[in-house]
């Protein structure tokens, strides 16, 4: 179960269990105790239950407020019931420690969800894989062909060709307002896109903007309620009822056909050799040569292009505008962030080079600073304890889904002053960071499960910000004043700010 389908409830499904389903819900509820209820066993305190759906109810399109308000009535421990998931939810720096570093080996496994496990050509990728000599073989794989540093730096210009067409569109824009919402976003699939398929293909308006289409259905139909996560048993049958079984078979059909174009495409004997590699020509190489330590085919090339994709658009363009709409609303720190890359850079540069980003310690800060407060994942992929083990002195039993609370971890007044604040000078002289050996700040994770799309994340994200400070000043469009933005959190995969940002860009004139 992912946290996805925690974020869209719809309702219509209660009305199918309680009118289809009941008397053979009402025998499975009372075939046996839950494990939990052991004699001898500290379980975790938390709100009671209804039957059949335990806490379900309970959960609103923004879950991770709901455990975060459980979490100051019940603890940073808490245990619910979802449906047959015994669930585990953890909100403080001391648990997430635990699960993350202590019980590692006990709980770095992941629960089977149906709509990731599908995605994932059943299971052959590395985020939603669970625990085995595959998933290490795989992972190590992972980082050491397509996203280790060297990797990373090979792709810069991806970002610097994605980065032109930016400063094209906001250059020319003046004195007319840019959605610099969707420009971001796009800018990010373009550059994801150009890694992973090449320059040939994404380049390709209409199959770039098919293909943006189906990955936004594929976003959707992570962040939906399936039944069957919850109710194993007869969940298979709420979601054909639902029309949710055939909707995620049509969303897999149809960017699995996407993929599928790709490969073909690169195994074509006629294809120019490109300049630079992209993710597919690696792949595709690996499964000539026959180097890595398992039989590559086409699904396991397909479940780690989902990964990147799914991984890699939405969580760093989400990221971005959090960061950037805190600072149109706080027009002094954009003008301090807006001054520290330009007196770090120079004046008049077309952009900021990546090895000049790296030197601009604020960038790092208002990154930092924006992970704390708006993680774009904000219960991340969840863990599965595959053994019994001890969290915050209460028993954890084989079998349960647990939950770390970023976004409630960046509210705890006993780690952060002023949590609610924006101010990405906190992190000035501070060692913490968000690697993964600070658990104040994981929006990647930690430990075995750590993201391993981390370093690649970071390094567009903080590319793509400081060029957007160094080269433009700001407007409201007429009548809105920037302390006047809103920041509303919306979303299901990842939460964003519900309002886009609508600004008038005009070309910093230097002195």
């Amino acid at each position: 179960m992912s946290m996805a389908t925690l974020t869209s409830l719809p309702p219509q499904w209660l009305s199918i269990v309680a009118v289809f389903l009941l008397p053979i819900l009402t025998l499975l509820l009372f075939r046996g105790k839950d494990d939990n209820k052991k004699k001898g066993l500290k379980i975790p305190p938390g709100p009671g239950q209804l039957p059949f759906i335990g806490n379900l109810h309970q959960l609103s399109r923004q879950p991770y407020v709901d455990f975060w308000k459980m979490a100051k009535k019940y603890g940073p421990v808490v245990q619910l019931q979802l449906g047959r998931c015994p669930t585990v939810v953890l909100s403080s720096t001391e648990t997430a420690k635990e699960l993350m570093k202590d019980r590692d080996v006990e709980c770095c496994s992941r629960p089977l969800s149906v709509g990731p496990g599908q995605l994932s050509y059943n299971f052959l990728d590395v985020a939603f894989s669970p625990f085995s000599d595959y998933w290490r073989e795989m992972r190590k794989l992972f980082i050491s062909k397509l996203l280790s540093m060297r990797r990373v730096q090979s792709f810069r210009y991806a970002r610097e060709e994605q980065m032109d067409k930016l400063i094209e569109i906001l250059d020319g824009a003046y004195p007319n307002p840019v959605n610099l919402t969707e420009k971001v976003f796009n800018m990010m699939d373009g550059i994801i896109g150009t890694i992973a398929f090449g320059r040939t293909t994404y380049a390709q308006q209409e199959f770039r903007d098919g293909f943006m289409k189906v990955l936004a259905a594929t976003m959707d139909m992570l962040a939906s309620f399936d039944a069957e996560n919850f109710f194993p048993v007869v969940g298979k049958f709420i979601d054909y009822l639902s029309g949710a079984l055939a909707k995620r078979q049509r969303t897999f059909n149809n960017i699995d056909r996407y993929f599928q174009k790709v490969i073909e495409q690169h195994l074509d004997p006629n294809r120019p050799k490109p300049e630079t590699e992209d993710i597919v020509d690696v792949l595709i190489g690996l499964m000539k040569d026959g180097s890595a330590s398992f039989k590559i085919t086409g699904d396991h090339v397909k479940a780690i292009l989902m990964n990147v994709f799914v991984g890699g658009t939405d969580t760093s363009a989400v990221t971005i505008t959090w960061a950037f709409s805190e600072l149109l609303k706080n027009p002094k720190l954009m003008k301090k962030a807006q001054e520290e890359v330009r007196n770090a850079v120079g004046p008049n540069k077309r952009r900021v080079e990546g090895k000049e980003v790296e030197k601009i310690k604020y960038i790092d800060c208002i990154v930092k600073e924006t992970f704390r407060k708006h993680p774009p994942t904000p219960l991340l992929i969840p863990h599965f304890s595959m053994r019994h083990c001890k969290i915050g002195g209460y028993d954890i039993p084989p079998g349960s889904t647990i939950y770390v609370n970023a976004w409630a971890m960046g509210k705890d007044a006993t780690i952060w002053d002023n949590p609610e604040e924006f101010y990405p000078d906190r992190f000035m002289n501070s060692e913490v960071d968000y690697r993964g050996s600070h658990f104040e700040l994981v929006p990647f994770g930690a430990g075995r499960r750590i993201c391993p799309g981390l370093a690649m994340a970071t390094t567009a994200v903080k590319y793509i910000l400081a060029n957007l400070l160094y080269g433009w000043d700001y407007e409201m469009p007429e009548g809105q004043k920037f302390e006047d933005f809103p920041l509303i959190e919306e979303g299901g995969l990842s939460v964003h700010n519900k309002q886009d940002i609508m600004v008038i860009p005009e070309k910093h004139k230097w002195d």
